[in-house]
């Protein structure tokens, strides 16, 4: 798999992504690229895990840059499309997490205090792979006192694992390994496995959009 490639998902020739690559594409270095774009999708769209697309269509990379929220899995394919686009080899990669601050709603909503399936990015630079998530904009990381990841391409960039009080802020749990495309099947079979009441009551919906 050649990790620059366009997919259903990573419709990286839209004119969506070409726009939103559009301030980046000359900057210099691949570094420099990977550093601006990076912060662009973690700030660009706010974190909000209760908006759930249950279409394959909501999981375009084209359809997510019209939306001002996405919850993990639509930012690291914003993350990935966008990387592809300007011809660095990039993947998705997904995993089960656990949060341990302000988990209140998240067990109301969902059952539980876990997320799964969590998405993560793989990208090539320098010869090597590295892992980040740009799901975490600044703003919500201020709000529950957590320093906001950043990430240049050097080094893996995952996860806050505790917040500025040394309080636990978030477990990794399981790797799911990474995917040349969205593996929507499983993208749905894990969330139905990790969430069954909430599954049963949505049955047949298009998406979940919970306050």
């Amino acid at each position: 798999m050649v990790y620059t490639q366009e997919t259903f998902y990573f419709d990286h020739s839209s004119p969506e992504i070409q726009k939103m690559v559009e301030s980046i594409k000359n900057l210099v270095s691949d570094q420099e690229k990977i550093e601006h774009l990076y912060l662009k999708v973690r700030d660009g769209w706010r974190y909000n895990p209760y908006n759930i697309g249950l279409t394959p269509a909501h999981y375009k990379a084209s359809a997510i840059t019209r939306k001002t929220v996405g919850h993990c899995i639509d930012k690291a394919i914003l993350y990935v499309a966008g990387l592809r686009a300007l011809h660095i080899p990039a993947r998705l990669r997904l995993a089960k997490v656990a949060n341990h601050i302000a988990t209140e709603h998240l067990e109301e909503t969902l059952g539980s205090h876990e997320i799964a399936p969590h998405g993560l990015v793989d990208v090539f630079f320098n010869g090597k792979w590295f892992k980040c998530s740009p799901a975490f904009n600044k703003e919500l990381c201020d709000r529950y006192n957590v320093a906001p990841l950043e990430f240049d391409g050097t080094q893996d960039s995952i996860f806050q694992e505790y917040n500025r009080d040394n309080k636990q802020f978030m477990e990794y749990m399981e790797d799911y390994g990474h995917f040349e495309d969205v593996p929507i099947d499983f993208i749905f079979k894990t969330f139905q496995d990790t969430y069954p009441e909430v599954s049963k009551k949505i049955q047949g919906a298009k998406e979940i959009k919970i306050k």
